[in-house]
């Protein structure tokens, strides 16, 4: 049978089969003929998980970022120890099923034999998003029939309260940090900058009165690489406050005088943020000293990107439009910025409760208001017997 051109490669397609009758060979011939015509036929491939996998990981290369790619790759690594070998026209949704109750049990097992530790839906839901989308391409390019992750439910997340600090919890890290060499990257995290737009900011985006996000530095595999924002929001100008410039002009005194001690050996790397010998500091790096510097200062424990959440919580308790705090944050649509990164807190509960409270006025004003309108409450007469 002629099934027509590949639809990646374009050559020509042949199918041969042997039926034990005649009939048999002509019922499945019309068969195939009308779904060849129909565009439905997918004919027979040895092509394993593991190949189509990496066949879409490498149609991605062009168009994600490193640190995106990466993600797809871990994401993906589950699928190919458990199931590469298998030919992709054979892998069923009970496969997956296996895999993700593996996954959560925490029973799966690496390439090194070493278990895994249990994954969280979240991590679930992203494997089956991506695993999906390989799929999705075998199915468009006529190399599969349908997409068996689209069948498999995903796992339930509840929405986890990101954890921020509060007004008085800031004052006290701003007294821990000063004058530490740490000091400027804590203050632009806390002014919503990410990890990366942090480690990969330079002098030269810093002007006197605007800071410009053109550049990010990433941890990709460990591997340090350079780039610009994840999106075209990500790129952006924002205003140099006070207190911030302060503590930039202080950075940029403590790399003059690191370059005075060790001359010509100092590295003239041009970032914010370097060690002594002026050399950019790993991006993983900021997340350890992080967790460092807030035990030192005795604060509640929070991740270095809550950092981010915070400064969008207190721009939202302060008042500020949420256009304006996601044009801030760097996203590109102001719902997601209310949906993830706008949190309330204890302290602001309590005071729009006290302020609600005092729509009622105080408890003796009530009682005062209500017995004057209807009058003292009449004891009811006991009856005659």
């Amino acid at each position: 049978m002629d099934l027509g051109a590949d639809p990646v490669s374009g050559r020509r397609r042949q199918s041969r089969r042997r039926f034990v009758t005649e009939a048999e060979a002509r019922a499945q011939y019309a068969e195939i003929t009308k779904a060849v015509r129909e565009g439905t036929h997918v004919p027979k491939t040895h092509e394993t998980v593991e190949q189509a996998c990496k066949a879409w990981l490498l149609s991605r290369r062009r168009t994600v970022r490193a640190s995106t790619l990466a993600g797809y790759e871990t994401a993906l690594k589950p699928v190919i120890v458990a199931y590469g070998a298998l030919p992709i026209q054979k892998l069923t949704r009970k496969n997956i099923d296996d895999l993700i109750d593996g996954l959560v049990a925490g029973d799966i097992r690496r390439d090194d034999k070493r278990k895994v530790r249990p994954w969280k839906p979240r991590t679930v839901n992203l494997m089956l998003f991506t695993l999906g989308r390989v799929l999705d391409s075998a199915v468009a390019e006529g190399r599969l029939v349908r997409n068996v992750a689209r069948l498999v439910e995903r796992s339930p997340q509840s929405r986890l309260e990101m954890a921020t600090w509060t007004p008085s919890e800031i004052e006290t890290v701003l007294a821990s940090i000063h004058g530490t060499r740490m000091e400027v990257a804590w203050i632009l995290a806390l002014y919503g900058l990410r990890r990366g737009e942090v480690a990969g900011l330079r002098w030269e985006d810093i002007s006197d009165t605007e800071l410009t996000i053109r550049n990010t530095r990433l941890s990709v595999d460990g591997a340090v690489t350079d780039s610009m924002p994840k999106t075209d929001s990500g790129a952006r100008d924002l205003p140099l406050p006070p207190n911030l410039k302060v503590a930039l002009n202080a950075a940029r005194a403590r790399q003059q005088a690191d370059r005075k001690i060790l001359g010509a050996a100092y590295n003239e790397s041009g970032y914010v943020v370097t060690d002594e010998g002026g050399s950019p500091l790993h991006p993983d790096t900021f997340t350890s000293r992080f967790e460092l510097m807030v035990r030192e200062a005795g604060v509640s424990r929070i991740r270095l990107h809550d950092a981010r959440h915070t400064c969008g919580t207190l721009m939202h308790l302060q008042g500020h439009p949420t256009a304006v705090i996601s044009a801030w944050l760097g996203h590109s649509s102001p719902a997601f910025t209310m949906r993830t990164y706008v949190h309330s807190q204890k302290d602001a509960l309590t005071a729009a409760a006290n302020a609600f409270d005092g729509l009622f006025g105080s408890s003796s004003d009530i009682r005062v208001t209500s017995e004057a309108s209807h009058g003292p409450e009449k004891r009811a007469r006991p009856r005659k017997r």
